[in-house]
């Protein structure tokens, strides 16, 4: 889809129930399957381009898939080498994850991804893998894919990361597993903690305190998993921002997993002002529930702590700066230039467009609170840049180009979102 054209929308009320499964727990899914000794079950897949593709990832690497379209089922008995070329499409996640799976894996494999996955920094993984015992190049000297893994006993570590990433950590905890004794990894502060909750629930030696997640190598293959993956809070977020700058917007989003790594957007937008509730339905791998946003005015707030915990949501969360009263402050926030697109340069460039005063400086940006005018802006091939400024639309009208990269992570994003306005392609 080349472009969208939305309409203002003047308020809405709607019950949400079909927000796109999370496309992080939905990524360890199809990999840690690989890791378990029979026959993981998995509902509520994420049915998107960059999750189906490690999902094919692991069928070239070995593993036998069943898919009847509502249930996916998934066994293996080892990686095995293949001919095929890994294609991680856009995932960043796909990527570097894989890295840490395949890093002792008996055989030679290629990671692949689109031409912008291929420009997006993976020394932050190489390096560190490297310095295990891990063989893996790329091109300049593994900067950058295609990457080249060659499967190799792997020490264990005591490592201190530079960065607070959940794709670098995730990569070296895989690895770990297959180390030749316990490993430690501590990180400046605590990013998401998806896969230590997802293997620790397979039965890995894991435990964390404090910043340090320590692991031990696996004794033996682990327990299937048996999981429904929740709604994703990133994708669920959107609306929750749409609601936020809508006069007498009501919005139930249900099914999302309350993940407190997860929501600091939500806690971000309930500090603007908007009125939050959550109600918990249950909690086995990942606490999962109903959240339910109902708009009020906005305040502008200052955005500096546990930033790798909203890294995904802030370009959402700049749509409703741009609609409060004062100047909001993004601080600590320079990982947001190696994501999809350089998202700090992206929110800024297509905010100063519809008319909003910002500044940016290397690790953030300040947005002055004003009045948003319809814009033609690009998405850079990003999907939250696209999804965000979209949803800037229900305020004035926006037309949005270069849309395909919504595929990647929220294949319905229209539909749910053509209940509140009309979209126009």
């Amino acid at each position: 889809m080349s472009k969208v054209v939305v309409e203002p929308c003047s308020s809405f009320r709607v019950k949400i129930d079909s927000i796109a499964p999370d496309k992080s727990i939905s990524h360890r899914c199809a990999m840690f399957s690989m890791l378990a000794d029979g026959e993981s079950v998995i509902e509520n897949f994420l049915r998107a381009e960059d999750t189906m593709n490690s999902l094919e990832i692991v069928k070239n690497l070995g593993a036998t898939v069943v898919d009847d379209g509502t249930i996916i089922k998934i066994s293996s008995k080892g990686i095995k080498e293949c001919e095929a070329i890994l294609d991680c499409g856009n995932s960043g996640t796909g990527m570097r994850l894989f890295c840490g799976l395949l890093s002792s894996a008996n055989g030679h494999f290629i990671l692949t991804g689109d031409k912008y996955l291929c420009e997006r920094p993976m020394k932050r993984v190489t390096h560190p893998l490297r310095s295990i015992g891990a063989k893996l190049d790329g091109r300049e000297d593994g900067e950058f894919a295609p990457l080249s893994i060659r499967g190799s006993s792997l020490k264990a570590y005591n490592y201190e990361s530079k960065i607070a990433s959940a794709q670098v950590k995730s990569a070296m905890i895989l690895a770990a597993l297959s180390s030749d004794g316990e490993c430690r990894y501590k990180e400046p502060e605590l990013s998401r903690d998806h896969t230590e909750r997802m293997l620790k629930g397979m039965g890995a030696d894991i435990s964390v305190k404090g910043l340090v997640t320590t692991i031990k190598p696996m004794k033996n293959l682990l327990k299937p998993l048996k999981i429904r993956v929740p709604a994703d809070p990133s994708s669920a977020f959107f609306f929750a921002v749409a609601c936020a700058i809508t006069p007498n917007a009501e919005v139930v989003l249900e099914g999302v997993t309350f993940n407190p790594t997860r929501i600091e957007a939500f806690k971000a937008l309930e500090r603007m002002g908007a009125d939050i509730t959550y109600d918990l339905k249950e909690d086995v791998y990942e606490p999962i529930g109903n959240i339910t946003v109902k708009y009020a005015p906005l305040k502008a707030i200052v955005v500096e702590d546990n930033i790798s915990w909203l890294i995904d949501e802030l370009p959402a969360l700049s749509i409703a700066f741009a609609c409060a009263n004062g100047v909001s402050v993004v601080k600590n926030a320079e990982e947001l230039r190696v994501k999809e697109s350089d998202r700090i340069s992206s929110v800024v460039d297509n905010l100063a467009k519809c008319g909003i005063e910002v500044s940016e400086v290397k690790d953030g940006y300040s947005v002055t609170g004003g009045t948003l005018k319809k814009a033609c802006v690009d998405s850079f091939g990003d999907h939250r840049i696209a999804m965000s400024f979209i949803i800037a639309g229900l305020k004035c009208g926006m037309e949005v180009s270069d849309l395909d990269c919504i595929n990647t992570s929220f294949p319905n994003f229209f539909e749910l979102l053509s209940q509140i306005t009309t979209i126009k392609r």
